[in-house]
C-alpha cells in the first residue's frame, strides 16, 4: 500500500493543494496521472506530486479513500512535476497550470493511424555539414566539452545575421545525440518552422525529428507527444510550448531569436520560456544555447554578469557583408509633397531591385488596412465596446477588428456621433501597403503575410514557398518577416515606418525598435550580393534607430543599459504586473487597493515608491471583466519576499467569497497594456 499526494485538476484557487490518497499499485510514481475520488460521490484526475510508504503525519488512523484507476499513457515525469512546482512560485499560476502545460491535448486515434502533421513536409535541405567558420569553430570549442560531460551551462550565441548561427545549432545537436541525449530546437514564430525542420531533416533524417506547435490539431499532438515520450525521436522542434516536450534525457534546449516576446506566454501560466528551459536543462545537466543578432538587454547583462557564457560571432558565414543602411527623414518626404507610403528612395530601389531580378521584402508591423477609424468633422474614434482601445479597419472584410479581443463590426456608414459622412480610416497597416505597392508595381507580384493571411493551416507554407521558388517578387508582412527567414534573392529590405514602436508606454520600446530593425535589416543580402535596407522613419536622430541602422549593438546596449539602471528596470529588477479584475468597475478598483495595502503593510511604507498604481489599466475591459493594474519593481534583494508574499495575498484574495474580484499576477509581462 502506498500513500499519494494529488493535485487535483480543476480551476478552483480553492483546491490548488495536495489532497491524500491510498494506493495498491505499488509501482505508482510522482508524475502518474490518476482518477480519484473527489467531492463526495464524485470523481477528477490529478497527477501525484509525492509518494509515501507511510499515512502523512496527521493522517495516521483516518480513512483515506483510494486511487480508483491509474492512466499511463498520460503520465508525465518527476522531473516535469518539479518544474511545474517552480513554475508555480515563480509564476503565481495553480498547480495544474503548470502541470497542464507538460500535459498532451487530444487522444488516441480511434483507427489506431498515426496523423502526421502538415509541417512535416518541409522540403528538406542539403544535409552535407560545411566548412565551419573560425567564429563558428570557436563558439562550438566553447560549448562541446560541457556536452561531453553532460554539465550545464547556459551559452548567450551574439551572431549577427547572416553569421551561421542554425549550423551552430546543428552542430551542438549532433554532439548531444552521439551522447545519446535529445534535443530540443525552440524558434519564435511557427512561420519559421518549415525553414528548421528542412534543415534538420535533412541533417538528421526525417524520424528523428518531432514538431510540436500551437498549429498542430489536438490529434497531431498528441500523436507527435506520444512519439516523442516514447524516445522514438532524438530532436523536437516548435515554438514556446515545445519547451515542455517529453523528454528526459535533455542534453541541449535551443532558443533562436532568444530576444522574442513572443517567447513569453500571455495565457495562464504566464512563463517565460527561456526560463523554464535553463530549469529544466538544469535539472538534466544539459546545456541551453540562447542565440540572436539582438541579445536582449537582460540576456546580455548576465552574460556580462557571469551567468551565462557569451560567444561572439561578428562575420557572416559567406563573408558578405552587413546591408547598407539608407535613412530617409519621412519629415522632408511631407516638405517637398510626398505624402505616399514610398519615399522617393524607397521607390527607386524597389525598381532597381525588381529591373535586376532580385526579390523584396516591405516591413511594417502593424497589420490591418488602417490603424483607426476616425470622423474627419467631429474627431470620433471608433473604439471596441469590450475593450476601449481603437478598432482597426480592415478593407477586404469591410469590418472594424479589435485587435486585442477579437471583436468584429462593421463599419458604419455615418458616424454615430455627428451623423457626417466622413468616417475615414487614418494611417497605413500591411493590408494598405499591399494595396499600394500593386498599384505602384503592377507588374510584380506581390504577397502578405501577417496574421490576416495565415490563419488558414498550411498559409505560411504555401505563401514563404512561393518566396522561395522565386514566384513572388516582393513580400510585404508585420514580424512574421523580420525573423530567421533566410532567402539568397532579397537585395532590397524596406521599412516602412521604423518608429511606429517608439511611442508605446512600455520601457522596452525603444529595445523592441532596435531588434526590430536589425533583425529584418538582415533579411537582405543574404546570398553572395551585398544587399540595401531602406529605413523610413520620423525620428532618425532617435539613439535606437541609429544603432540599427549602423549595426552597433553595443551603443544600443550601453545607452539603454544606462537608462534602465537610473530607472531600475530590468535587468535590476523584476517588473511584476498585478491586475484586479472584476464585472464592476468598482470592486475591481477596490480590490487593487486592497492588494497594494497588503504589499505596504508587510513591505513597509517605504516601499511605495517601487509600486505605481493601481489605475485603470490601458485596456481597461476585457470582455465583462474591468481592469485595474499596478506595477511593482521588485529588486533583486527584495524578490523571494514578493514572490512570498504575492502568492499568499493572491490567493487569500481569490478565495475570499466576500471579495468580488480576482487577482492576476503576472512576471516581467511582455505587455504593460
Amino acid at each position: 500500500m502506498k500513500y499519494v499526494d494529488v493535485v487535483i485538476d480543476t480551476k478552483s484557487d480553492n483546491v490548488d493543494n495536495f489532497f491524500t490518497y491510498s494506493c495498491d499499485d505499488d509501482g505508482i510514481g510522482v508524475g502518474c496521472r490518476v482518477v480519484a475520488p473527489f467531492v463526495g460521490s464524485g470523481k477528477r484526475t490529478g497527477y501525484v506530486f509525492a509518494v509515501h510508504d507511510e499515512p502523512p503525519a496527521g493522517l495516521e488512523g483516518k480513512r483515506i479513500r483510494s486511487i480508483i484507476e491509474t492512466d499511463p499513457a498520460r503520465s508525465i515525469s518527476e522531473d516535469s512535476v518539479r518544474v511545474a512546482e517552480w513554475m508555480k512560485r515563480r509564476y503565481f499560476c495553480r498547480y495544474i497550470d503548470a502541470v497542464n502545460c507538460f500535459v498532451p491535448v487530444g487522444s488516441a486515434s480511434k483507427r489506431g493511424a498515426k496523423r502526421i502533421p502538415a509541417w512535416d513536409d518541409a522540403t528538406p535541405a542539403s544535409s552535407a555539414p560545411p566548412e565551419l567558420t573560425e567564429e563558428q569553430s570557436s563558439a562550438l570549442a566553447r560549448i562541446l566539452p560541457r556536452v561531453e560531460e553532460r554539465r550545464y551551462g547556459v551559452f548567450l550565441l551574439h551572431g549577427v545575421t547572416g553569421s551561421g548561427k542554425t549550423e551552430l545549432y546543428m552542430r551542438v545537436a549532433s554532439a548531444v545525440i552521439e551522447r545519446g541525449g535529445k534535443v530540443v530546437m525552440l524558434v519564435p514564430e511557427i512561420s519559421l518552422t518549415p525553414q528548421v525542420i528542412g534543415r534538420f531533416v535533412g541533417r538528421f533524417g526525417r524520424e528523428r525529428v518531432a514538431i510540436l506547435h500551437s498549429k498542430l490539431s489536438a490529434g497531431e499532438r498528441f500523436d507527435e507527444w506520444t512519439r516523442i515520450r516514447n524516445g522514438e525521436t532524438d530532436i523536437v522542434i516548435g515554438a514556446r510550448s515545445a519547451v515542455f516536450a517529453p523528454f528526459e534525457d535533455i542534453g541541449a534546449i535551443i532558443v533562436d531569436e532568444e530576444h522574442e516576446t513572443t517567447y513569453k506566454s500571455d495565457m495562464t501560466p504566464k512563463y517565460d520560456t527561456v526560463e523554464v528551459a535553463i530549469k529544466r536543462a538544469s535539472r538534466a545537466r544539459g546545456v541551453v544555447v540562447l542565440g540572436s543578432a539582438t541579445p536582449s538587454i537582460v540576456s546580455m547583462r548576465r552574460a556580462e554578469s557571469g551567468l551565462y557564457h557569451l560567444l561572439t560571432m561578428k562575420r557572416r558565414f559567406n563573408a558578405t557583408p552587413l546591408p547598407k543602411s539608407i535613412v530617409v527623414d519621412m519629415r522632408r518626404e511631407i516638405e517637398r509633397g510626398n505624402r505616399s507610403v514610398f519615399s522617393a528612395e524607397l521607390h527607386a530601389r524597389i525598381e532597381r531591385a525588381l529591373t535586376a531580378g532580385k526579390q523584396v521584402i516591405l516591413f511594417l508591423n502593424r497589420r490591418g488596412y488602417s490603424p483607426f477609424i476616425c470622423c474627419r468633422k467631429c474627431g470620433y474614434v471608433m473604439r471596441c465596446d469590450e475593450c476601449g482601445i481603437a478598432m482597426t479597419y480592415h478593407k477586404r472584410e469591410e469590418r472594424a477588428i479589435c485587435h486585442f479581443c477579437g471583436k468584429s463590426l462593421t463599419v458604419p456608414q455615418v458616424c454615430p456621433e455627428c451623423g457626417s459622412g466622413y468616417l475615414r480610416g487614418f494611417g497605413a497597416g500591411t493590408e494598405k501597403v499591399e494595396e499600394l505597392t500593386r498599384d505602384a508595381f503592377p507588374r510584380a507580384s506581390v504577397a502578405r503575410l501577417d496574421l490576416d493571411t495565415s490563419s488558414v493551416k498550411g498559409s505560411i507554407r504555401k505563401i514563404l514557398r512561393d518566396f522561395e521558388k522565386g514566384r513572388t517578387d516582393i513580400l510585404i508582412g508585420t514580424q512574421m518577416v523580420a525573423k530567421g527567414l533566410d532567402f539568397a534573392n532579397v537585395s532590397l529590405v524596406g521599412i516602412i515606418a521604423a518608429d511606429v514602436g517608439l511611442n508605446i508606454p512600455d520601457f522596452r520600446s525603444s529595445e523592441r525598435t532596435f531588434q526590430l530593425i536589425t533583425q529584418v535589416a538582415g533579411r537582405a543580402g543574404r546570398g553572395a550580393e551585398v544587399g540595401d535596407v531602406v529605413v523610413q522613419t520620423y525620428a532618425p536622430d532617435n539613439y535606437a534607430i541609429m544603432a540599427a541602422v549602423t549595426h552597433n549593438y553595443r551603443k544600443f546596449y550601453d545607452t539603454e543599459l544606462m537608462l534602465r539602471r537610473y530607472m531600475k528596470y530590468p535587468p535590476f529588477s523584476d517588473v511584476i504586473q498585478a491586475t484586479a479584475l472584476s464585472g464592476d468597475e468598482r470592486d475591481a478598483a477596490e480590490g487593487a487597493e486592497a492588494l497594494k495595502r497588503g504589499i505596504l503593510a508587510a513591505m513597509g511604507d517605504g516601499e511605495g515608491r517601487y509600486i505605481f498604481g493601481p489605475h485603470k489599466a490601458a485596456i481597461s475591459k476585457v470582455g465583462d471583466d474591468y481592469r485595474y493594474q499596478m506595477y511593482i519593481k521588485a529588486l533583486p534583494e527584495r524578490r523571494i519576499r514578493y514572490e512570498n508574499l504575492l502568492a499568499e495575498l493572491k490567493k487569500k484574495m481569490n478565495t475570499d467569497r466576500t471579495r468580488k474580484c480576482r487577482i492576476i499576477i503576472d512576471v516581467n509581462p511582455f505587455s504593460l497594456m
